[in-house]
């Protein structure tokens, strides 16, 4: 490109100094401004906590299957019955009361349940709570997952939407100060296209980058229970975050882990014991329970006034509980093998993952941590370059581009390492790491 007066010079120089600080101003003002909210990992997870609807629903779920176990510890109530004679056929008379021609009877009776059924019933209810509450950490660890991967992913996105507005800011105002020179001879028709094909490229990257961003806010937005318009900023300890060593922990130790606290495996567990306490209850139903009543009738038996107690018992003939016995034993061998299963797929998704997180870990580490300063010293001293006329526009653009791609590709890496961290620590069920 050759420049034919040094005035031409002047709005692409203020374009590259004045460029990105122009579009941000854009965007400040942008109609869909949002309420800014600076928040910590820490401050984000205590508002989920006592926000979010879903793990409150679980909640009452909870409370719901605890007064189950109080029910469950109830004896059936006695039954009372009481008679009176209605029509006396030989003195015609109704309802009648007198000692000599009135008739009342009355018996009361009491279940009684055999074979500890209500103990048995007692410790199914008492599982099925342990079960809820299981379910509600089963939720909590996976919705803790989606919190923690969508506030880094956010933080790394801001991070690269910095590149973008850097170069589109430049490139705008570039082709702005081009658009005043064209048709005067002072800059090539050709290299007017070339930079409007890489700001609308460019432009293009960027809507795709927002719309993920948007996403992943909308997201962490509905978690927290925020207003849709709020407009969150990630604070990240990124010297603490990056000094983790995922090797701190071995193997085993997240396996153990994993047995005891994941969530899954908790629930495996829970179905296991309750369809061993149900097998249990299902033989105790197929011993008859008794019945004992007393009874008084004053004119209907062979004397006046008779008293009588008695008990009433089934006789087990045809039904002896045998189906559901059957069924309940069935369901025993099936949820031994529903643990052994959990068990086996727990071990191998936590091998993997503490592969997945060496393996970027190692990633992470063999990039120079000057890295990214040192692009942003040569940035600079490209742009300084520029001015001068000691590179072309070409090669300028060809700079810009590499930079970005490389700030894109560095924060990508950052979040897969931390996203590979945080999803140990939901398949071990335990905060290991960024805690």
């Amino acid at each position: 490109m050759k420049i034919r007066n040094i005035k031409s010079v002047i709005p692409i120089i203020l374009a590259l100094l004045l460029g990105p600080q122009l579009f941000g101003q854009v965007k400040l003002n942008d109609a869909l401004i949002k309420d800014s909210t600076s928040i910590s990992l820490k401050e984000a997870e205590d508002i989920f906590l006592k926000k979010n609807l879903q793990l409150l629903s679980l909640k009452y779920n909870v409370s719901a299957t605890e007064a189950l176990i109080l029910q469950a510890k109830l004896w059936p109530n006695p039954n009372l019955n009481i008679a009176q004679g209605l029509y006396n056929s030989q003195t015609k008379k109704w309802l009648q009361t007198d000692a000599v021609n009135g008739e009342e009877a009355g018996q009361i009776s009491q279940l009684i349940q055999l074979a500890g059924k209500i103990s048995k019933q007692v410790h199914i209810a008492k599982v099925n709570y342990k079960l809820s509450e299981d379910n509600l950490y089963a939720t909590l660890l996976s919705l803790k997952l989606a919190l923690r991967t969508s506030f880094f992913n956010i933080y790394y996105l801001r991070e690269t939407e910095k590149v973008y507005n850097q170069e589109i800011g430049s490139l705008k105002t570039i082709v702005a100060a081009y658009k005043q020179q064209e048709g005067k001879g002072y800059v090539a028709e050709a290299d007017v296209v070339r930079v409007q094909a890489q700001l609308y490229s460019l432009m293009n990257e960027y809507q795709t980058l927002i719309d993920s961003l948007n996403d992943q806010e909308s997201q962490l937005r509905l978690l927290l229970q925020l207003q849709p318009t709020t407009y969150i900023k990630p604070v990240v300890d990124t010297q603490k975050v990056q000094a983790i060593n995922p090797l701190s922990v071995s193997l085993q130790l997240l396996i153990d882990s994993a047995n005891i606290n994941r969530g899954d495996m908790r629930i495996a567990k829970d179905n296991l014991e309750l369809s061993q306490a149900n097998y249990s209850l299902q033989k105790a139903i197929a011993v008859p329970d008794i019945n004992a009543a007393l009874g008084y009738d004053r004119q209907g038996s062979y004397i006046p006034n008779f008293n009588s107690i008695g008990i009433a018992i089934d006789i087990p003939i045809f039904n002896r509980n045998q189906g559901n016995i059957r069924y309940s034993r069935i369901m025993v061998d099936y949820n031994k093998t529903q643990l052994d299963l959990t068990h086996k797929t727990l071990e191998e998704q936590v091998t993997r993952g503490f592969q997945k997180a060496i393996d970027a870990d190692k990633l992470y580490k063999e990039i120079d941590p000057s890295f990214a300063g040192r692009f942003n010293d040569l940035a600079k001293s490209m742009a300084e370059n520029y001015m001068k006329r000691n590179v072309n526009l070409l090669n300028f653009l060809n700079f810009y581009d590499s930079y970005k791609q490389n700030i894109v590709q560095l924060n990508t890496i950052l979040f897969n390492r931390v996203n590979a961290l945080e999803n140990l620590n939901y398949l071990t069920g335990t905060s290991f790491f960024n805690n």
